[in-house]
């Protein structure tokens, strides 16, 4: 039966045990919402939060740029590829079980990296990290909509979407604030002592939920083809830009995360199986999925690009960069703030379009801010708001239909298979809008009539972000051939979220439909403790 109070807080319990009073729900949800949102933030944070610190981990590591920048794509691809087999396994051992247990990893691995004596070190770490990440992140949105219903699980789930947006952005400039203070180091170091209080607080403040039939055999290989799934998509998109599309190294797991596509579908038609495939054929789930993939693909994916436009402006410093990009972590947070009241009067179709109206219309001013020759900062300031307030009306809805369409005990999957898709898309948009810059700065460069050699000095230089590498002489072709890339990533993404409108309203006006055959179901969740 359910327990419901006032304030739409409610918790789940077997015929067996006793109903948790009003106060002890409203507590376990409040704890709930806050051990989520705590975790949330670091994992998050850990996206971006390096970025600005590789500089100073090569030079201290003695390690190359290039060798260093896995540390970025370590994390990225150990993250995405566990995401969906840590939903699946959070509906079958239980969701406190699958975030404790990331939690820990997560907070060990912080410790690695921060203590890490060579780059291997370093990248090993952050692989652990990712694992660890992706257990945290995956059952989060299921853990919010267990512990409140109504108008109340919106709110959560609405906050939880502005928290972690404003985290993901705000990485720059908490990396800037540690590096140049206390060394990057502690951009690592500093999750230590939040990790084991989240896990302090979850093993006694938060509800187990965890399902009674637990006993149920795990699938180990639908979990171990779903990882090499995701990391065979991953990966190519992750070394494609440097090693080139045509590489062995893109081809070769490109072909074999087609074969292990196939595999998946056919051992998740066995019983049994870990993933059920009957969900995906819930529209708004589906739809979800994608809209999510579109939404980090033109956010997150322009994000690098948009700090390196915002570099030559700030001179340099990590600092500034993470500063003049307050107004986009401003507007997520405030426009979040609304969110909740918002969902109450518009539909979630309408609301995921508007968002995604609102980052085109952002990533338009931008593109004009980097044409301009005046009032470009104004251009840029009103482009960076526009497009944190369209990611804090994007997410909350999208996140709310896909737990909301599918039986309670899959809500883990549901919310795994949804979040799987947002790394995905951030890989995504910075490969292909890194094909759109690349090419049109290059173009642009070799139309100034720049020897060959010159070209490709100035070239790699500014792709990676070193200005000062420039020769002073051809610094305003530099600068000139960068707004020019920097223009086309931003109409290309436009372009992304014309298509985001379009589908929200497509698939989103009947968030209600289900499967034509229903997911299997298994008991109710309980309050008992996690084994």
């Amino acid at each position: 039966m359910r327990s419901q109070d006032g304030a739409g807080v409610a918790l789940a319990s077997d015929a067996s045990a006793p109903s948790p009073s009003r106060d002890d729900a409203r507590r376990a949800a409040l704890w709930t919402f806050a051990l989520v949102s705590a975790g949330g933030v670091v994992m998050t944070l850990d996206v971006t939060v390096v970025n600005v610190a590789l500089a100073a981990i090569a030079k201290d590591l003695g390690a190359g740029l290039n060798q260093v920048q896995w540390t970025v794509s370590a994390y990225s691809l150990a993250f995405g590829a566990l995401l969906l087999t840590a939903g699946a396994l959070s509906d079958r051992i239980g969701r406190r079980s699958v975030f404790v247990a990331g939690i820990t990893l997560f907070t060990l691995a912080s410790a690695m990296c921060g203590l890490a004596p060579n780059a291997g070190a370093l990248i090993a770490a952050r692989v652990a990290q990712g694992l660890g990440g992706s257990m945290v992140f995956a059952p989060a949105i299921a853990l919010i909509a267990a512990v409140y219903e109504g108008d109340a699980r919106r709110s959560a789930i609405a906050t939880y979407a502005a928290i972690a947006s404003a985290a993901g952005a705000l990485g720059p400039v908490v990396g800037g604030i540690l590096v140049e203070l206390v060394g990057w180091r502690w951009i690592f170091l500093v999750n230590v002592p939040i990790g084991v209080a989240v896990v302090i607080g979850a093993l006694t403040r938060m509800p187990a939920l965890t399902p009674q039939n637990s006993s149920r055999r795990l699938d180990l290989l639908g979990a171990l083809l779903a990882i090499g799934v995701l990391l065979s998509i991953h990966y190519p998109l992750a070394v494609g830009p440097d090693v080139g599309w045509g590489s062995l190294q893109v081809l070769v797991p490109a072909c074999a995360g087609v074969v292990l596509v196939v595999a998946l579908v056919v051992s998740q038609r066995r019983p049994g199986s870990m993933l059920d495939l009957e969900l995906l054929r819930i529209p708004a789930l589906s739809g979800a999925a994608v809209l999510g993939f579109l939404a980090r693909m033109s956010s997150l994916g322009v994000l690098v690009f948009t700090s390196l436009w915002l570099q030559i402006a700030a001179g340099g410093s990590p600092l500034q960069v993470g500063l003049r990009l307050l107004p986009l972590t401003g507007s997520l947070l405030v426009v979040g703030m609304f969110m909740s009241r918002l969902q109450k009067r518009f539909s979630a179709a309408g609301l995921v379009s508007s968002g995604f109206a609102f980052q085109g219309a952002g990533l338009g001013l931008l593109a004009l801010a980097a044409a301009a020759t005046q009032a470009q900062w104004a251009l840029g300031f009103a482009g960076l708001v526009l497009m944190g307030a369209g990611g804090a009306i994007i997410f909350p809805p999208m996140m709310g239909v896909a737990v909301s369409v599918v039986p309670p005990e899959r809500a883990g999957m549901a919310s795994g298979l949804t979040n799987a898709c947002y790394p995905l898309g951030t890989a995504t948009g910075v490969a292909v809008f890194g094909v759109v810059f690349s090419s049109r700065l290059g173009s642009s460069l070799s139309d100034g009539l720049l020897p060959a050699e010159a070209v490709r000095h100035t070239r790699a230089a500014v792709e990676t972000g070193q200005f000062d590498a420039v020769e002073p002489a051809f610094m305003p072709l530099a600068q000139v051939a960068f707004s020019h890339a920097y223009l086309s990533v931003c109409l290309a993404a436009a372009a992304v979220c014309l298509v985001g409108a379009a589908l929200a309203l497509r698939v989103m006006s009947n968030p209600a439909s289900r499967a034509s055959r229903p997911a299997v179901r298994e008991h109710s969740l309980s309050l008992k403790e996690s084994p």
